[in-house]
């Protein structure tokens, strides 16, 4: 069993996170205030079967729903979010009473901030309903509403991970999308914005030619050729230009890079060389937007695994580059560590996102809060119950 100590005005907080690569859910503990203090506890994975990954991926691009699939896939993402909590629970010798309140992101399927709409599916109230803990959810949408990109939403938990750390400093996150986050010497000094590609093309690229979840390791990108004829056509995407803060959707801008993998224009290794490339050169690109070169950059995310992605980074920036695990972290559970973080924020109405993050016009709290009614206790809006 866990023994978890709790620190006056600290809290226990749990978030959860289905990203765009749609692999599964992953859920973190951990202990905070809210600002500077963060403690992470303990962490899990929950993989989607084939069909539930299908289920998901077949909602995105969609702006409602005229066939009840977002429905259906919006209760296959609460049903799943709330078994995995409760056997995280279980699994840590945690009670509902113990936790404080629970992040719920949700599953995007649709984002197109510059039309003032966002759409994260799943149901925050059921969450909090059976699991008898309070859920904040819906963190984007407050942002996008005052003309904000919604994305990223890690950058204050990175800069509050980073906080003893030497500044400059840059974290990128490479999940299906890569987002960055910059962080100067002073608690202002934040920029964030969605660099490009992060595993999302390499892993459809794999999935399609061999049946692989993911290029693991980066093994298939190391033995291949890159055509950086295509890259360098991708590049010339007006998103490239556009200076930050700036969010992006999958479907939205990978057009033609969807297009050269439904042809099969390479063979399996080149795709997955190229495509990694990718990857990399839109990463080195958002270094070019920094008020100052970074002293070193600390990469979380499903692409720090990739090797090919690693020494291509490595490469091309001229600072070292090394993984967060390097000041004892685990890259994995970032993302949903950030949303219990950003949970307990919004019971505080502490910003979610600032001007250097999402372009909104003055730092924003955020966020719907769903009771859980079969919870004991009275619920404060200036502060986590």
């Amino acid at each position: 069993m866990m023994t978890v100590q709790k620190i006056d005005r600290t809290y226990l907080a749990i978030g959860m996170m289905s990203g765009t690569s749609v692999d599964g859910i992953d859920v973190a503990l951990i202990e905070t205030n809210g600002r500077d203090h963060v403690k992470p506890l303990s962490s899990a994975f929950y993989a989607y079967q084939e069909d539930e990954q299908a289920s998901i991926r077949s909602c995105f691009g969609l702006e409602c729903d005229e066939d009840g699939r977002v429905a259906a896939a919006s209760q296959l993402v609460t049903t799943r979010h709330i078994a995995a909590v409760q056997d995280f629970l279980v699994s840590h010798g945690l009670t509902a009473d113990a936790i404080d309140v629970i992040g719920f992101h949700g599953q995007t399927v649709f984002h197109a901030p510059d039309r003032g709409f966002t759409w994260q599916i799943g149901d925050g109230q059921s969450v909090a309903d059976a699991t008898a803990i309070h859920v904040v959810c819906n963190m984007r949408a407050a942002d996008v509403k005052a003309g904000g990109q919604g994305a990223p939403l890690v950058p204050l938990y990175h800069r509050a991970l980073a906080s003893a750390l030497e500044k400059p400093v840059a974290i990128l996150n490479l999940g299906g999308v890569g987002n960055v986050t910059y962080i100067g010497p002073q608690d202002d000094d934040l920029l964030a914005f969605d660099t490009g590609p992060g595993n999302a093309l390499i892993d459809r690229w794999v999935r399609q030619e061999a049946g692989l979840p993911y290029d693991g390791g980066g093994k298939l990108a190391s033995e291949g050729h890159v055509d950086q004829a295509s890259i360098d056509r991708w590049l010339k995407h007006p998103y490239f230009a556009v200076k930050p803060p700036k969010s992006m959707d999958v479907l939205d801008l990978w057009q033609d890079e969807l297009q050269a993998i439904q042809d099969k224009k390479w063979n399996i290794a080149d795709g997955a060389a190229t495509l990694a490339a990718y990857t990399v050169q839109t990463a080195a690109l958002a270094a070019r937007y920094f008020p100052q070169a970074p002293d070193c950059w600390y990469v979380c995310g499903g692409g720090r695994h990739n090797q090919a992605i690693m020494q291509g980074l490595s490469a091309q920036l001229s600072c070292p580059v090394q993984t967060v695990e390097d000041f004892d972290l685990c890259g994995d559970s970032i993302e949903a560590e950030a949303f219990a973080y950003l949970a307990v924020r919004s019971r505080l109405q502490l910003p979610l996102t600032m001007p250097g993050t999402t372009g909104v016009d003055a730092p924003l709290t955020g966020g719907d809060f769903c009771l859980a009614n079969n919870r004991a206790g009275k619920i404060q809006t200036s502060a986590v119950s």
